[in-house]
């Protein structure tokens, strides 16, 4: 089977030469591997919490009876006032969370490994990409592979610009338009705000350009070797926009081999 390849693109959006993909962007696309692969990694975040076997117990309450005309649940002694019975206000928990319940999901290294190459190969899939609401329309090619000048990008205007010359300008205002207020309690906690997903950038080191494209709404930078399916398929769904710099495309035959 032939390899295929793709145009490099310097930093004005021209084309200045062609590289051999590696095989690992020919793997079939694996949605329902892709998806377990993403919600290991998502539960490996997760804190197990449990509550105290004597929360809500430690009381005087016991129930009156019949005969008295109220309700037969466990009161306080003194006062009167509901206490101890999961269905009374301010009551227990009926089924609180326990500490030792399993909640990592755990997933084979082979599964694993496909999911991510799995991933990997859906980037250069424009029905996938354009699938998951990017704007693609603009875009110079797919998989973007731009010249390793980029990773020497240390501000954000230069980065942004860049991104402008390879035709990234409607993603940017449809990421920009995204940008809203949460509904909900979760506006209280830390995360007020909430926006769609932009273009990942994987670079080989570009420690620079991480600083650089923070402040570009939706923007993620991560070095090839940090790859992960997350990255590549947030919330599950393949087919993130993403940018390779000619580096990282050839670490990638290195890290994954030409088998995919």
């Amino acid at each position: 089977m032939a390899q295929k390849t793709a145009e490099i693109f310097d930093l004005q959006g021209k084309a200045t030469g062609k590289i051999t993909l590696p095989q690992v962007f020919s793997t079939p696309l694996r949605p329902d591997v892709i998806k377990r692969a993403v919600l290991a990694i998502q539960s490996n975040r997760l804190q197990p919490q449990g509550r105290d076997h004597m929360a809500g117990k430690k009381t005087t309450a016991e129930s009156r009876g019949t005969g008295s005309a109220t309700a037969r649940v466990p009161r306080t002694k003194g006062s009167g006032r509901a206490a101890f019975a999961p269905s009374t206000v301010k009551g227990r928990q009926p089924h609180p969370p326990k500490a030792e319940k399993i909640i990592v999901k755990n997933i084979p290294k082979k599964e694993a490994k496909l999911a991510l190459t799995s991933a990997i190969a859906a980037t250069a899939e424009k029905e996938v990409v354009a699938a998951r609401g990017h704007k693609v329309e603009g875009v110079v090619g797919l998989p973007l592979v731009v010249d390793n000048a980029f990773e020497g990008l240390t501000k954000a205007k230069e980065v942004e610009e860049a991104f402008s010359s390879l035709g990234f300008s409607a993603e940017f205002t449809r990421v920009k338009e995204s940008r809203n207020v949460r509904a909900g309690k979760g506006k209280h906690r830390g995360r007020k705000m909430k926006q769609a997903v932009g273009p990942l950038i994987v670079v080989v080191d570009g420690k620079s350009l991480i600083a650089a494209a923070s402040n570009l709404p939706g923007v993620e930078v991560t070095t090839v070797t940090n790859l992960n399916t997350e990255l590549l398929a947030p919330g599950t769904h393949p087919g993130r926009l993403t940018v390779w710099t000619n580096g990282a495309i050839e670490k990638l035959s290195t890290l994954y081999g030409e088998k995919a």
